[in-house]
């Protein structure tokens, strides 16, 4: 992370109450691609509800400063305002969780999946429920494929959060386990 994003993260965090003016003329197009009830129906595409309000920023700030590279996002948030970012964060932080998916997992993919996210203590970070907190994302009923994606650009270093612990917990992993991993936080109950 360069060494200015820390100081413009606390600088944002703590900044007065919210005042939107490009959000508000972008909010359709969020919630065309994320869902207007925070549930994605675009592939690859995250839902966003549910997520931490602190989650969302960081993620904004770094799109907004080119950090994370994800060209239309870099392009949505391009110009936006630190008031435009929290306003961003606080209205999508209302949308609701992602329901569990109607049927459940296969038993035997649900149960590697289990021990999989045991052994590598997803629950410590991102919750033993995995709804998530502060700035650690939100992965129950996540998009599957979006997950796969996500895990996928972890471990190859093509995305890196706030430190290198995805990239270190990923690392022994295997494709048929970042795919079970996906399938079961996609699953999960």
């Amino acid at each position: 992370m360069r060494p200015i994003i820390p100081a413009l993260l606390a600088a944002i965090l703590v900044a007065a109450p919210t005042r939107a003016g490009i959000f508000d003329e972008r909010k359709p197009q969020c919630l065309q691609c994320h869902g207007e009830n925070g549930v994605s129906g675009t592939p690859e595409t995250p839902s966003l509800g549910g997520m931490p309000e602190s989650y969302l920023l960081y993620q904004f700030v770094f799109f907004r400063e080119g950090t994370r590279q994800v060209p239309i996002m870099n392009e949505i948030m391009k110009g936006m305002s630190d008031d435009d970012l929290r306003a961003a964060a606080e209205f999508i932080g209302t949308l609701p969780p992602p329901p569990p998916p109607d049927k459940p997992g296969d038993p035997e993919r649900m149960a590697r999946g289990k021990a999989l996210a045991e052994a590598n203590r997803c629950g410590f970070c991102h919750n033993p429920d995995y709804s998530g907190h502060d700035q650690i994302p939100r992965l129950a009923n996540q998009r599957e494929d979006y997950l796969l994606k996500a895990l996928r650009d972890y471990k190859s270093e093509k995305r890196i959060g706030g430190g290198a612990t995805m990239i270190e917990v990923l690392y022994p992993l295997g494709d048929d386990d970042l795919a079970t991993l996906a399938y079961y936080l996609a699953h999960v109950r």
